[in-house]
């Protein structure tokens, strides 16, 4: 069972946590994370999810997922990262580059820029991406 932690209004972390898929509590919120990767010619990596996936076989951004009970944002990015596609990165030293609110939650978004990306050496988790471009 995925825990996620639970933030006020104002993104400050609080003491609860729920179970991955269920229902955010009224005037709580949860972290998401998505990576947008970017070549040398400003061209974004895109991946195509899994059929078992929400939203199956359509095209999506790089990379993104939850924020797991008791990580940051940037561990969170970083293990998604090596996860879905199977590259390591170091955010250490970064900020996310927008966050985004929605209904019941905030989406951190993390722009990097990676030249000479070869595509043929990513491991793509197969049981969410089926191919990237």
């Amino acid at each position: 069972m995925e825990l996620l932690d639970l933030y006020d209004e104002n993104k400050n972390l609080t003491n609860l946590q729920i179970s991955r898929g269920v229902k955010v509590p009224k005037g709580y919120y949860r972290l998401v994370v998505h990576i947008c990767i970017f070549n040398e010619e400003g061209k974004m990596l895109i991946q195509k999810r899994t059929p078992n996936k929400k939203w199956p076989n359509k095209w999506d951004i790089s990379v993104g997922g939850c924020v797991t009970a008791g990580e940051s944002s940037k561990l969170a990015a970083m293990r998604e990262v090596k996860e879905e596609i199977g590259l390591d990165v170091d955010l250490s030293n970064v900020r996310c580059n927008f966050t985004f609110n929605f209904e019941d939650g905030f989406d951190d978004i993390y722009l990097l820029n990676i030249d000479n990306l070869d595509l043929t050496k990513l491991k793509l988790q197969k049981t969410e991406v089926s191919e990237v471009k």
